[in-house]
């Protein structure tokens, strides 16, 4: 069992809704969105770094050293570091104003999955895909706020939420990295009254999820049974991604979305060293092979 350890500033910089952290293992780089904000922050050895879009972004990929797989509101888009140039590589429910992009993350395979939902959070509006080897394929829809998308290091297992229904499922996928059964019930938190957001897998297996309007991110070893919490001092965590040295850090976006009193460092990012190895994120492959 890890012993709760005390989370610090990593970046000051305030997000209304910030979502989707990605540590680049090439760059030694934390990125991470401001939904509402429609911006990419950066931060690194070399530090900080923002890139303003037009629409909602909210999750990203690593390609290679250069380049993002990034998931807007209305495309999957190809984006160069470099210069910030833009290629849409497929639409994402480009023709359906009501919707945006929410979380996301590359499996083990080099696909990337990604939610959606209405930008009011309109019941059943959303959905989840999976895009791989230049095909978008709708996975399950009738979501509501998708969250918690990660997967087990062999690959074979995929987890996501409805934060709606304050379950984790878990799903088995087949050599390619596409669903072959039906999901289950993973971490099931209706009786603790707790919101399931992003959430991320440790090389021991075991799956850390923040968890909206509780201060924490809780860890929970692969059968699904609570191993520990890791407190925040933000009331809205919203996800955690691994990276640092040895990928030993666990980082956290927060959010001061809807908050009437926001509180000094909400918004903010934090890191906490949790004394447990991580796993860096795959690369996003857009190529089949």
């Amino acid at each position: 069992m890890t012993t709760p350890m005390s989370a610090t500033m990593y970046d000051d910089r305030i997000c209304e809704l910030g979502e989707g952290p990605l540590w680049h293992p090439e760059r030694a780089a934390l990125f991470w969105f401001d939904i509402m904000g429609k911006r990419l922050h950066c931060r690194g050895a070399d530090g900080t770094e923002v890139w303003q879009f037009d629409a909602h972004a909210s999750a990203a990929g690593w390609v290679d050293h250069d380049k993002l797989l990034i998931a807007s509101e209305t495309a999957l888009t190809l984006f160069d570091l470099r210069d910030g140039s833009r290629v849409e590589l497929i639409g994402l429910e480009a023709d359906d104003p009501v919707t945006r992009s929410n979380d996301g993350r590359a499996d083990p395979m080099g696909g990337f999955w990604i939610g959606t939902m209405g930008k009011q959070a309109q019941p059943g509006a959303g959905a989840i895909y999976r895009y791989f080897g230049g095909e978008l394929r709708k996975l399950h829809s009738g979501i509501t706020i998708p969250n918690a998308i990660c997967f087990s290091a062999d690959g074979r297992t995929a987890y996501f939420a409805d934060t709606t229904t304050h379950r984790i499922m878990r799903q088995a996928l087949d050599t390619s990295g596409w669903p072959s059964d039906a999901p289950q019930v993973h971490i099931d938190l209706t009786g603790e009254g707790l919101n399931p957001d992003g959430a991320v897998v440790d090389a021991e297996g075991c799956l850390w999820n923040a968890q909206w309007g509780a201060s924490r991110i809780a860890r929970y070893t692969p059968d699904g049974s609570f191993l520990s919490e890791h407190p925040v001092p933000a009331r809205q965590p919203s996800c955690p991604a691994f990276g640092g040295e040895g990928a030993s850090t666990l980082f956290a976006t927060t959010a001061t979305e809807d908050l009437s009193d926001p509180r000094a460092g909400e918004g903010c990012v934090f890191k906490v060293a949790t004394g447990v190895n991580g796993r860096f994120e795959p690369r996003v492959v857009l190529e089949k092979a």
